[in-house]
């Protein structure tokens, strides 16, 4: 259901049923991107129905979905299509356009396009972890994360979050489990990179590897900083860990689909929630555990 997990702390108040929350974020709902428009974004039902609410509240937890649909116009083509703007120019002016002027013919050939171009849609959820206040957030870059938190932030009255921080480094965690520790329900996976402290582009990575073989290890040992490392937890799930504690390729073990629901999607989806929620929990509970608590923490 998730294959990233950033994590931020809200510190603003949340709705406190799933009605008030889908309320909210009908504020913001998705409507398609028009037609001279390069991208819209709002939000839709979690389970894809256009009928059912916004939000979908299970295991103490609230899921979302952002849907961000943008217009496929490439380079190419502009340049290609202003290259006979430009000839005309030539032609009816006899001279040729200035550095501006072709700026303007540029613009004026994009907006001629875009109607006609294509569109694609990119979908991110998002779940709301109550008992932590934690907003959980699947996707892979900072600005991905910061563009749902902006759809966030344009529904309510206020909204503030902030990364999750701890008061120790996660580094040394991962350094600890890498050289042989098995804290909690952390166990060694098969994945790891590492990153020279004295030369940072000075970057070696080893995917379906026995992590704990010497000569592996060995690198750490003469100065090298384990930046990501995958790690098994709880026996349930697998992900990848990396030094600020965002998390990513996040699998479950036995499979996220649950045989008996059948073909009903959104119990399947329901059931998924289910099992991510309750291991994000445990997950997060571990972290601030080994890590000293949250940091700036009230």
């Amino acid at each position: 259901m998730f294959r990233n997990l950033r994590f931020y702390r809200v510190t603003s108040p949340w709705p406190d049923s799933e009605e008030k929350l889908s309320e909210i974020l009908s504020e913001n709902v998705f409507t398609p991107c028009g037609s001279f428009a390069e991208r819209s974004a709002g939000w839709e039902a979690p389970g894809g129905n256009e009928n059912d609410p916004l939000c979908r509240r299970l295991n103490g937890a609230d899921l979302v979905q952002l849907r961000t649909q943008s217009r496929v116009l490439p380079v190419a083509a502009i340049n290609e299509a202003l290259e006979e703007r430009v000839a005309e120019f030539r032609t009816r002016m006899e001279l040729e356009p200035t550095r501006a002027e072709v700026r303007r013919l540029k613009e004026e050939t994009r907006d001629k396009l875009l109607p006609t171009s294509l569109v694609k849609s990119e979908r991110s959820r998002a779940c709301f972890i109550h008992s932590e206040s934690l907003l959980v957030i699947d996707v892979g870059t900072v600005t991905k994360a910061e563009w749902v938190i902006d759809q966030l932030r344009a529904c309510f009255d206020e909204f503030y979050c902030t990364p999750l921080t701890f008061n120790n480094s996660p580094g040394d965690l991962l350094t600890g489990i890498f050289m042989g520790d098995s804290p909690l329900g952390f166990s060694l996976g098969r994945e790891c990179r590492m990153q020279d402290v004295k030369d940072m582009k000075s970057i070696v990575t080893w995917r379906d590897f026995e992590l704990s073989d010497h000569s592996i290890r060995q690198h750490v040992v003469e100065g090298m900083r384990v930046t990501h490392l995958g790690v098994g937890f709880d026996e349930v799930m697998t992900c990848v860990i990396d030094q600020e504690a965002v998390i990513s390729k996040v699998k479950f073990i036995e499979g996220e689909v649950v045989d008996q629901w059948g073909e009903d999607p959104l119990a399947k989806m329901d059931a998924d929630f289910v099992l991510l929620t309750g291991a994000v929990r445990r997950l997060v509970e571990d972290l601030k555990k080994l890590l000293g608590g949250y940091a700036h923490s009230e």
